[in-house]
Protein backbone atom coordinates (compact mmCIF):
# COMPACT_ATOMS: atom_id res chain seq x y z
CA UNK A 1 0.00 0.00 0.00
CA UNK A 2 2.44 2.60 0.73
CA UNK A 3 4.53 1.67 -2.46
CA UNK A 4 1.24 2.34 -4.13
CA UNK A 5 0.90 5.49 -2.13
CA UNK A 6 4.88 6.51 -3.58
CA UNK A 7 4.37 6.04 -7.18
CA UNK A 8 0.71 8.09 -7.32
CA UNK A 9 2.38 10.68 -5.58
CA UNK A 10 5.32 10.63 -8.03
CA UNK A 11 3.43 10.52 -10.52
CA UNK A 12 1.07 13.58 -9.48
CA UNK A 13 4.04 15.75 -8.94
CA UNK A 14 5.27 15.34 -12.52
CA UNK A 15 2.08 15.84 -13.96
CA UNK A 16 1.61 14.95 -17.76
CA UNK A 17 5.36 15.58 -18.53
CA UNK A 18 8.39 17.72 -18.30
CA UNK A 19 7.52 21.34 -17.33
CA UNK A 20 8.59 23.75 -20.12
CA UNK A 21 10.48 26.64 -18.96
CA UNK A 22 8.81 30.50 -20.68
CA UNK A 23 11.14 31.33 -23.38
CA UNK A 24 12.79 34.62 -22.76
CA UNK A 25 14.31 37.77 -24.54
CA UNK A 26 17.04 40.10 -23.30
CA UNK A 27 16.32 43.60 -23.51
CA UNK A 28 18.68 46.50 -22.70
CA UNK A 29 17.29 49.83 -22.79
CA UNK A 30 18.06 53.11 -22.25
CA UNK A 31 16.43 54.81 -19.04
CA UNK A 32 13.56 57.35 -20.00
CA UNK A 33 13.55 61.64 -19.38
CA UNK A 34 10.83 61.06 -17.67
CA UNK A 35 8.08 58.15 -16.53
CA UNK A 36 5.21 58.38 -18.70
CA UNK A 37 7.96 57.30 -21.05
CA UNK A 38 9.54 54.43 -19.56
CA UNK A 39 5.57 53.90 -18.33
CA UNK A 40 4.77 53.52 -22.33
CA UNK A 41 7.52 51.17 -22.89
CA UNK A 42 6.59 48.58 -20.43
CA UNK A 43 3.00 48.69 -21.74
CA UNK A 44 4.23 47.88 -24.99
CA UNK A 45 6.72 45.01 -23.46
CA UNK A 46 3.42 43.67 -21.56
CA UNK A 47 1.58 43.44 -24.77
CA UNK A 48 4.43 42.05 -26.59
CA UNK A 49 4.30 39.39 -23.37
CA UNK A 50 0.50 38.76 -23.84
CA UNK A 51 0.68 38.02 -27.44
CA UNK A 52 3.75 36.43 -27.18
CA UNK A 53 4.63 34.22 -24.62
CA UNK A 54 7.71 35.98 -24.43
CA UNK A 55 9.33 37.00 -21.12
CA UNK A 56 11.05 39.81 -21.83
CA UNK A 57 13.67 40.39 -19.28
CA UNK A 58 14.12 44.36 -19.35
CA UNK A 59 17.11 46.16 -18.12
CA UNK A 60 17.58 50.27 -18.59
CA UNK A 61 19.99 52.33 -17.29
CA UNK A 62 21.23 55.92 -17.66
CA UNK A 63 22.73 56.75 -20.96
CA UNK A 64 25.75 57.59 -19.75
CA UNK A 65 26.06 54.05 -18.81
CA UNK A 66 24.81 52.65 -21.77
CA UNK A 67 27.87 52.34 -24.32
CA UNK A 68 30.46 50.66 -21.85
CA UNK A 69 28.10 48.02 -20.77
CA UNK A 70 27.48 46.58 -24.22
CA UNK A 71 30.97 47.13 -25.20
CA UNK A 72 31.67 45.32 -22.38
CA UNK A 73 28.90 42.59 -23.39
CA UNK A 74 30.54 42.66 -27.04
CA UNK A 75 33.90 42.27 -25.47
CA UNK A 76 32.41 38.60 -23.41
CA UNK A 77 30.51 37.55 -25.85
CA UNK A 78 27.00 37.50 -23.32
CA UNK A 79 25.36 40.64 -25.55
CA UNK A 80 21.77 40.94 -25.34
CA UNK A 81 19.14 40.15 -28.17
CA UNK A 82 17.88 44.36 -28.17
CA UNK A 83 19.38 47.02 -27.20
CA UNK A 84 18.78 50.92 -27.38
CA UNK A 85 20.26 53.55 -26.20
CA UNK A 86 20.22 57.72 -27.40
CA UNK A 87 23.31 58.14 -28.19
CA UNK A 88 24.33 54.89 -30.15
CA UNK A 89 23.90 56.68 -33.36
CA UNK A 90 25.95 59.20 -32.49
CA UNK A 91 28.71 56.81 -31.50
CA UNK A 92 29.14 53.09 -32.39
CA UNK A 93 26.21 51.86 -34.43
CA UNK A 94 27.72 52.72 -37.47
CA UNK A 95 30.88 50.97 -36.61
CA UNK A 96 29.28 47.98 -35.10
CA UNK A 97 27.41 47.66 -38.33
CA UNK A 98 31.17 47.67 -40.31
CA UNK A 99 32.53 45.39 -38.08
CA UNK A 100 29.91 42.68 -39.12
CA UNK A 101 28.54 43.08 -34.77
CA UNK A 102 24.76 43.51 -35.69
CA UNK A 103 22.30 41.49 -37.06
CA UNK A 104 20.73 42.47 -40.53
CA UNK A 105 17.26 43.27 -39.59
CA UNK A 106 15.87 43.91 -43.53
CA UNK A 107 13.24 41.21 -43.63
CA UNK A 108 11.49 43.65 -40.43
CA UNK A 109 12.49 47.11 -42.17
CA UNK A 110 11.61 46.36 -45.57
CA UNK A 111 8.09 45.61 -45.34
CA UNK A 112 6.98 48.94 -43.61
CA UNK A 113 9.63 51.37 -45.18
CA UNK A 114 7.30 53.31 -46.60
CA UNK A 115 5.93 54.12 -43.40
CA UNK A 116 8.36 56.28 -42.31
CA UNK A 117 9.17 59.86 -43.04
CA UNK A 118 11.94 60.96 -45.23
CA UNK A 119 15.80 60.56 -43.71
CA UNK A 120 14.70 58.54 -40.89
CA UNK A 121 15.10 54.44 -42.29
CA UNK A 122 18.08 55.45 -44.29
CA UNK A 123 19.84 55.91 -40.99
CA UNK A 124 19.79 52.55 -40.37
CA UNK A 125 21.17 51.16 -43.86
CA UNK A 126 24.65 50.90 -42.95
CA UNK A 127 27.60 48.78 -44.65
CA UNK A 128 28.94 45.63 -43.31
CA UNK A 129 32.42 45.24 -44.16
CA UNK A 130 32.48 41.48 -43.36
CA UNK A 131 29.18 40.90 -45.58
CA UNK A 132 30.57 43.98 -47.99
CA UNK A 133 26.81 44.81 -48.77
CA UNK A 134 24.53 47.69 -47.56
CA UNK A 135 21.70 46.38 -44.90
CA UNK A 136 19.40 48.10 -42.57
CA UNK A 137 21.52 46.62 -39.92
CA UNK A 138 19.79 48.74 -36.94
CA UNK A 139 16.06 49.94 -36.45
CA UNK A 140 14.82 53.99 -36.29
CA UNK A 141 12.89 54.75 -33.25
CA UNK A 142 12.38 58.67 -32.80
CA UNK A 143 14.60 61.73 -33.82
CA UNK A 144 16.05 64.95 -32.56
CA UNK A 145 16.94 68.30 -33.93
CA UNK A 146 18.62 71.59 -32.59
CA UNK A 147 16.29 74.00 -31.02
CA UNK A 148 16.92 77.37 -29.60
CA UNK A 149 15.08 77.98 -25.76
CA UNK A 150 14.99 81.17 -24.21
CA UNK A 151 12.78 83.12 -21.19
CA UNK A 152 10.30 85.14 -22.27
CA UNK A 153 10.13 86.89 -18.98
CA UNK A 154 13.96 87.33 -18.51
CA UNK A 155 14.18 88.75 -22.25
CA UNK A 156 11.43 91.79 -20.78
CA UNK A 157 13.26 91.91 -17.63
CA UNK A 158 16.57 92.93 -20.20
CA UNK A 159 14.25 95.23 -22.28
CA UNK A 160 13.32 93.39 -25.02
CA UNK A 161 10.28 91.05 -26.44
CA UNK A 162 10.57 88.64 -28.70
CA UNK A 163 9.80 90.79 -32.02
CA UNK A 164 13.20 92.40 -31.27
CA UNK A 165 15.24 89.14 -31.61
CA UNK A 166 16.71 89.71 -35.51
CA UNK A 167 16.55 86.58 -38.00
CA UNK A 168 19.77 87.42 -39.34
CA UNK A 169 23.15 85.07 -38.13
CA UNK A 170 25.60 87.46 -36.93
CA UNK A 171 23.01 90.08 -35.56
CA UNK A 172 21.23 87.27 -33.39
CA UNK A 173 24.14 86.37 -31.63
CA UNK A 174 25.16 90.27 -31.17
CA UNK A 175 21.49 90.94 -30.11
CA UNK A 176 22.02 88.28 -27.52
CA UNK A 177 25.55 89.36 -26.29
CA UNK A 178 25.31 93.00 -26.72
CA UNK A 179 21.98 93.86 -25.51
CA UNK A 180 20.62 91.29 -23.57
CA UNK A 181 23.23 90.38 -21.54
CA UNK A 182 24.25 94.07 -20.71
CA UNK A 183 20.01 94.77 -19.97
CA UNK A 184 19.38 92.00 -18.15
CA UNK A 185 22.16 92.14 -15.68
CA UNK A 186 21.57 96.10 -14.93
CA UNK A 187 17.92 94.66 -14.23
CA UNK A 188 18.73 92.44 -11.48
CA UNK A 189 22.77 92.96 -10.66
CA UNK A 190 23.51 89.32 -11.40
CA UNK A 191 26.25 88.19 -13.14
CA UNK A 192 23.44 86.28 -15.69
CA UNK A 193 25.11 85.02 -19.13
CA UNK A 194 23.05 85.56 -22.16
CA UNK A 195 23.78 82.43 -24.05
CA UNK A 196 24.07 78.48 -22.94
CA UNK A 197 26.58 77.59 -25.47
CA UNK A 198 27.81 73.86 -24.78
CA UNK A 199 31.22 73.05 -24.95
CA UNK A 200 32.42 70.91 -22.95
CA UNK A 201 34.32 67.33 -24.28
CA UNK A 202 32.13 65.08 -22.53
CA UNK A 203 28.91 66.55 -24.18
CA UNK A 204 27.00 65.39 -27.02
CA UNK A 205 24.92 68.81 -27.00
CA UNK A 206 28.48 70.61 -27.90
CA UNK A 207 29.02 68.82 -31.15
CA UNK A 208 25.66 68.91 -32.08
CA UNK A 209 25.31 72.45 -31.49
CA UNK A 210 29.06 72.72 -33.33
CA UNK A 211 27.78 70.78 -36.30
CA UNK A 212 24.72 72.81 -36.28
CA UNK A 213 26.88 75.84 -36.71
CA UNK A 214 28.59 74.26 -39.38
CA UNK A 215 25.25 73.72 -41.43
CA UNK A 216 24.83 77.56 -41.00
CA UNK A 217 27.85 77.81 -42.78
CA UNK A 218 27.18 74.97 -45.52
CA UNK A 219 30.19 72.61 -44.74
CA UNK A 220 29.94 69.45 -46.32
CA UNK A 221 33.02 67.28 -44.83
CA UNK A 222 31.83 64.77 -46.78
CA UNK A 223 30.26 63.28 -50.38
CA UNK A 224 26.89 60.68 -50.52
CA UNK A 225 29.91 57.93 -50.99
CA UNK A 226 31.36 59.04 -47.48
CA UNK A 227 34.59 60.55 -49.39
CA UNK A 228 36.52 63.40 -47.06
CA UNK A 229 36.00 66.53 -48.61
CA UNK A 230 38.28 68.61 -46.15
CA UNK A 231 41.09 69.52 -48.88
CA UNK A 232 38.86 71.74 -50.28
CA UNK A 233 39.67 75.63 -49.20
CA UNK A 234 36.32 76.13 -48.77
CA UNK A 235 35.70 73.49 -46.58
CA UNK A 236 38.43 74.91 -44.38
CA UNK A 237 37.15 78.33 -44.77
CA UNK A 238 33.68 77.18 -43.57
CA UNK A 239 35.05 75.54 -40.65
CA UNK A 240 36.90 78.61 -39.46
CA UNK A 241 33.85 80.80 -39.48
CA UNK A 242 31.85 77.94 -37.89
CA UNK A 243 34.39 77.92 -34.64
CA UNK A 244 34.80 81.47 -35.19
CA UNK A 245 31.08 81.88 -34.46
CA UNK A 246 30.92 79.27 -32.14
CA UNK A 247 33.13 80.35 -29.63
CA UNK A 248 33.07 84.21 -30.09
CA UNK A 249 30.22 84.43 -27.47
CA UNK A 250 32.24 82.65 -24.89
CA UNK A 251 35.42 84.70 -25.71
CA UNK A 252 33.90 88.06 -25.51
CA UNK A 253 32.09 86.89 -22.11
CA UNK A 254 28.52 86.41 -22.96
CA UNK A 255 29.06 81.94 -21.68
CA UNK A 256 29.18 80.85 -18.46
CA UNK A 257 33.04 80.14 -18.14
CA UNK A 258 31.89 76.64 -16.60
CA UNK A 259 30.54 76.05 -20.21
CA UNK A 260 33.77 74.35 -21.29
CA UNK A 261 33.23 71.19 -19.08
CA UNK A 262 29.34 70.81 -19.07
CA UNK A 263 27.82 67.36 -19.35
CA UNK A 264 24.68 66.94 -21.21
CA UNK A 265 22.56 68.19 -18.42
CA UNK A 266 24.89 70.98 -17.77
CA UNK A 267 22.86 73.67 -19.87
CA UNK A 268 19.48 72.21 -19.25
CA UNK A 269 20.24 73.11 -15.30
CA UNK A 270 22.18 76.35 -15.89
CA UNK A 271 18.25 77.36 -17.94
CA UNK A 272 16.03 75.82 -15.41
CA UNK A 273 18.54 77.90 -12.64
CA UNK A 274 18.12 81.57 -15.00
CA UNK A 275 21.73 81.91 -14.84
CA UNK A 276 21.79 82.08 -18.93
CA UNK A 277 18.32 83.82 -20.89
CA UNK A 278 19.01 81.46 -23.83
CA UNK A 279 20.79 77.74 -25.17
CA UNK A 280 20.57 76.08 -28.01
CA UNK A 281 19.40 71.99 -27.40
CA UNK A 282 19.05 69.12 -29.41
CA UNK A 283 15.91 68.43 -28.04
CA UNK A 284 12.82 70.44 -26.06
CA UNK A 285 13.75 68.32 -22.95
CA UNK A 286 13.72 71.81 -21.03
CA UNK A 287 10.48 73.11 -21.64
CA UNK A 288 9.67 69.49 -20.68
CA UNK A 289 10.89 69.31 -17.70
CA UNK A 290 8.40 72.57 -16.45
CA UNK A 291 5.14 69.77 -18.19
CA UNK A 292 6.39 67.14 -16.01
CA UNK A 293 6.73 69.32 -13.31
CA UNK A 294 3.34 70.73 -13.77
CA UNK A 295 1.44 67.08 -13.88
CA UNK A 296 3.87 65.55 -10.72
CA UNK A 297 1.31 65.07 -7.86
CA UNK A 298 4.77 64.93 -5.39
CA UNK A 299 4.99 68.80 -5.67
CA UNK A 300 2.63 70.81 -4.25
CA UNK A 301 0.30 73.04 -5.77
CA UNK A 302 2.12 76.49 -5.87
CA UNK A 303 5.25 74.72 -7.53
CA UNK A 304 2.79 72.79 -10.29
CA UNK A 305 1.28 76.40 -10.75
CA UNK A 306 4.52 77.54 -11.41
CA UNK A 307 5.88 75.08 -13.46
CA UNK A 308 2.77 75.39 -15.60
CA UNK A 309 3.02 78.83 -16.12
CA UNK A 310 6.87 78.19 -17.11
CA UNK A 311 6.00 76.35 -19.92
CA UNK A 312 2.96 77.89 -21.03
CA UNK A 313 3.96 81.46 -20.78
CA UNK A 314 7.36 81.94 -19.80
CA UNK A 315 9.82 79.40 -22.12
CA UNK A 316 10.10 79.72 -25.81
CA UNK A 317 10.90 77.32 -28.42
CA UNK A 318 12.55 78.67 -31.28
CA UNK A 319 14.38 77.79 -34.61
CA UNK A 320 17.67 78.95 -35.27
CA UNK A 321 18.51 82.49 -37.40
CA UNK A 322 19.17 82.62 -41.19
CA UNK A 323 22.35 81.47 -42.51
CA UNK A 324 24.94 84.04 -43.02
CA UNK A 325 24.04 83.59 -46.59
CA UNK A 326 20.28 84.53 -45.97
CA UNK A 327 18.47 81.13 -46.67
CA UNK A 328 16.98 79.25 -44.06
CA UNK A 329 18.18 76.57 -41.77
CA UNK A 330 18.03 72.86 -43.25
CA UNK A 331 18.31 70.77 -39.61
CA UNK A 332 20.25 67.77 -39.42
CA UNK A 333 18.33 65.28 -37.91
CA UNK A 334 19.60 62.55 -35.09
CA UNK A 335 17.53 58.85 -35.82
CA UNK A 336 17.63 57.54 -32.99
CA UNK A 337 18.63 53.56 -33.56
CA UNK A 338 17.91 49.87 -31.42
CA UNK A 339 19.94 47.35 -32.70
CA UNK A 340 19.52 43.32 -32.75
CA UNK A 341 23.20 41.79 -32.12
CA UNK A 342 24.58 39.43 -34.35
CA UNK A 343 25.87 37.20 -31.47
CA UNK A 344 22.37 37.35 -29.76
CA UNK A 345 20.73 34.08 -28.77
CA UNK A 346 17.61 34.61 -29.61
CA UNK A 347 17.19 36.84 -32.83
CA UNK A 348 14.36 35.32 -34.05
CA UNK A 349 12.17 36.49 -31.33
CA UNK A 350 14.29 40.00 -31.53
CA UNK A 351 13.65 40.81 -34.84
CA UNK A 352 9.27 40.01 -33.85
CA UNK A 353 9.84 42.28 -30.83
CA UNK A 354 11.27 44.86 -32.78
CA UNK A 355 8.43 44.88 -35.61
CA UNK A 356 6.22 44.61 -33.17
CA UNK A 357 7.13 48.03 -31.57
CA UNK A 358 7.64 49.66 -35.05
CA UNK A 359 4.25 49.51 -35.32
CA UNK A 360 2.56 52.58 -34.87
CA UNK A 361 -0.05 51.62 -32.24
CA UNK A 362 2.99 51.00 -29.92
CA UNK A 363 5.52 53.53 -31.64
CA UNK A 364 3.68 56.87 -31.29
CA UNK A 365 2.62 56.34 -27.59
CA UNK A 366 6.32 55.41 -26.53
CA UNK A 367 7.91 58.61 -28.32
CA UNK A 368 4.80 60.97 -27.12
CA UNK A 369 5.31 59.69 -23.54
CA UNK A 370 8.49 61.68 -23.77
CA UNK A 371 6.09 64.96 -23.47
CA UNK A 372 7.86 66.16 -27.18
CA UNK A 373 11.33 65.38 -26.44
CA UNK A 374 11.98 63.18 -29.29
CA UNK A 375 10.06 64.08 -32.88
CA UNK A 376 8.24 60.62 -34.54
CA UNK A 377 10.15 58.50 -37.43
CA UNK A 378 6.81 57.88 -39.25
CA UNK A 379 4.50 59.59 -41.23
CA UNK A 380 1.31 58.68 -38.78
CA UNK A 381 3.26 59.68 -35.67
CA UNK A 382 3.71 62.70 -37.42
CA UNK A 383 0.41 63.92 -38.38
CA UNK A 384 -0.65 63.21 -34.52
CA UNK A 385 -2.61 65.92 -32.96
CA UNK A 386 0.04 65.51 -30.03
CA UNK A 387 1.97 68.30 -32.21
CA UNK A 388 -0.74 70.29 -32.87
CA UNK A 389 -1.83 72.29 -30.18
CA UNK A 390 1.15 73.13 -28.23
CA UNK A 391 3.46 75.91 -28.61
CA UNK A 392 6.80 73.77 -28.14
CA UNK A 393 5.54 71.13 -30.22
CA UNK A 394 4.61 72.91 -32.64
CA UNK A 395 7.54 74.78 -33.11
CA UNK A 396 9.75 71.20 -33.19
CA UNK A 397 7.38 69.87 -36.23
CA UNK A 398 7.65 73.06 -37.84
CA UNK A 399 11.55 72.77 -38.28
CA UNK A 400 11.30 69.32 -39.49
CA UNK A 401 8.23 70.00 -42.20
CA UNK A 402 11.63 72.38 -43.64
CA UNK A 403 13.36 69.16 -44.81
CA UNK A 404 16.05 67.79 -42.98
CA UNK A 405 19.60 66.14 -43.50
CA UNK A 406 21.51 63.06 -41.90
CA UNK A 407 24.86 63.38 -39.66
CA UNK A 408 27.99 62.40 -41.65
CA UNK A 409 28.23 58.98 -39.80
CA UNK A 410 25.54 57.66 -42.10
CA UNK A 411 27.70 57.75 -45.04
CA UNK A 412 31.49 57.54 -43.14
CA UNK A 413 30.61 55.69 -39.64
CA UNK A 414 34.40 56.59 -38.74
CA UNK A 415 32.70 59.79 -37.55
CA UNK A 416 31.09 57.85 -35.00
CA UNK A 417 34.50 57.43 -33.95
CA UNK A 418 35.19 61.24 -34.15
CA UNK A 419 32.05 62.27 -32.63
CA UNK A 420 33.21 59.88 -29.74
CA UNK A 421 35.98 61.99 -29.38
CA UNK A 422 34.42 65.22 -29.80
CA UNK A 423 37.28 66.83 -31.85
CA UNK A 424 34.49 69.29 -32.43
CA UNK A 425 34.53 70.23 -28.68
CA UNK A 426 38.48 69.81 -28.66
CA UNK A 427 38.97 72.09 -31.25
CA UNK A 428 36.65 75.05 -29.25
CA UNK A 429 39.18 74.09 -26.34
CA UNK A 430 42.14 74.70 -28.50
CA UNK A 431 40.46 78.71 -29.23
CA UNK A 432 39.17 79.60 -25.86
CA UNK A 433 41.54 77.37 -23.32
CA UNK A 434 44.51 77.22 -25.22
CA UNK A 435 44.43 80.62 -27.31
CA UNK A 436 45.64 79.25 -30.28
CA UNK A 437 44.51 81.13 -33.13
CA UNK A 438 41.25 79.76 -34.97
CA UNK A 439 42.69 78.62 -38.54
CA UNK A 440 45.48 76.64 -36.63
CA UNK A 441 42.66 74.73 -34.55
CA UNK A 442 41.15 74.24 -37.48
CA UNK A 443 44.08 72.46 -39.22
CA UNK A 444 44.35 70.25 -36.36
CA UNK A 445 40.80 69.46 -36.49
CA UNK A 446 41.12 68.61 -40.12
CA UNK A 447 44.41 66.85 -39.37
CA UNK A 448 42.13 64.30 -36.89
CA UNK A 449 39.40 64.09 -39.39
CA UNK A 450 42.22 62.81 -42.02
CA UNK A 451 43.48 60.44 -39.51
CA UNK A 452 40.41 58.65 -38.45
CA UNK A 453 38.05 58.77 -41.21
CA UNK A 454 40.47 59.44 -44.39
Amino acid sequence: MKRLFAITLATAMLGSGPVIAQESLTVWWVKGFYKSEDDALLAAIQKFEDKSGVKVELSQYPVQDMIPKTVAALDSGTVPDVAYADVYDFQVTGKWAFDGKLEDLSSVIEPIKDQFAPNTVSTTYLWNDKEKKRAYYAFPLKQQTMHIQYWNDMLEQAGFKASDIPTGWDDYWLFWCNKVQPGIRKATGKKIYAIGAPMGVDSSDSFYSFLTFMDAYNVKLVDDDGKLLVDDPKVKEGLVAALTSYTKPYVEGCVPQSATSWKDPDNNVAFHNKTIVMTHNATISIPAKWLDDANNATLDQAQRDQAKKNYEQLIATAGFPNKPDGSKMVYRAAVKTGVVFAGAQHKDRAKEFVAFLLQDENLTPYVEGSLGRWFPVTKKGQSSAFWDGDKHRKSVRDQFANGTVNFEFTKNYKFTVLNNENVWAKAMSRIVNDKVPVDQAVDELIARIKQVAG
